[in-house]
């Protein structure tokens, strides 16, 4: 959740409540459960970490002053650093698309070349995992699982292509 709030805060200072909008938004359905007060807890972890600073802005006649959040310097150095990751042994996959639609909204990265990355690690991963799984006699139990291992990196390399074709040129998702 950190690494995806600091990349929203890449494109634009902002408010808590800003923030969480943007995330459930980038969520959909999934981020309706997402709480606000979460958003607010993280801000203040990462103000504490020196990742953020916090800046009171004036209000509406009606509403009191705001805290407006912006990166600073080793936050935006470890956007950059979040962006690069292809980490993949256990996929958060909403985290993975909040990356996309972060680096998007700041024009940060280009999500195709992320998907891009994350294909190659995986496809790396497939192959070490199908030569394993060759190693092993398939009726073992390290047999079964290396199966397991191949058809879940086989399932998320299917799901990283419609991820690309969502977020190809033209397709309509680079504004979310």
């Amino acid at each position: 959740m950190q690494d995806a709030v600091l990349a929203m805060l890449a494109k634009e200072p902002s408010h808590g409540y800003q923030l969480h909008a943007r995330l459930r938004r980038s969520l959909g359905p999934l981020g309706e459960a997402m709480n606000r007060g979460q958003i607010y807890v993280t801000l203040s972890r990462l103000e504490k970490a020196g990742l953020v600073v916090c800046e009171r802005a004036d209000g509406l006649p009606d509403r009191p002053e705001r805290k407006v959040y912006a990166l600073t310097p080793a936050g935006q150095q470890r956007v950059t650093a979040w962006l690069s990751e292809v980490g993949w042994p256990k996929p958060d996959l909403a985290e993975f698309h909040l990356k996309l639609t972060a680096a998007a909204a700041a024009r940060l990265a280009d999500p195709v070349e992320l998907i891009a990355a994350q294909r190659r690690e995986l496809l790396r991963r497939l192959r070490e995992a199908q030569r394993a799984a060759l190693a092993e006699p398939p009726e073992s139990g390290a047999g079964l699982l290396l199966e397991g291992v191949v058809l879940r990196l086989q399932a998320d390399l299917r799901w990283l292509d419609v991820c690309e074709r969502a977020w190809a040129p033209g397709a309509g998702t680079e504004d979310a």
